[in-house]
């Protein structure tokens, strides 16, 4: 595993984490946190000019929870069930 997906899984294990302590994780919060903690290589620019979480970190995040974290589109967030 090179050192950009170690990197990577240590910020879905954070958003993880998070997301099991709180219940809920809110995007724009977990992006500034990701990028003082982690650095800006996590994070993009989507299409609609928003900064998302890097699809690399969002794939090995979706693994880790196991289908237990929802995305809530309308809210930007993940709910855990």
């Amino acid at each position: 595993m090179g050192t950009i997906s170690r990197a990577a899984t240590e910020v879905a294990e954070w958003m993880l984490a998070e997301l099991k302590n709180a219940g809920i994780l809110h995007q724009d919060k977990a992006v500034d946190y990701i990028i003082e903690h982690f650095g800006e290589s996590f994070i993009y620019t989507n299409e609609n000019g928003n900064r998302s979480i890097d699809k690399e970190v969002k794939k090995i995040f979706k693994k880790l929870h196991g289908g237990r974290a929802a995305w809530e589109r309308d809210g930007f967030f993940w709910g855990w069930h």
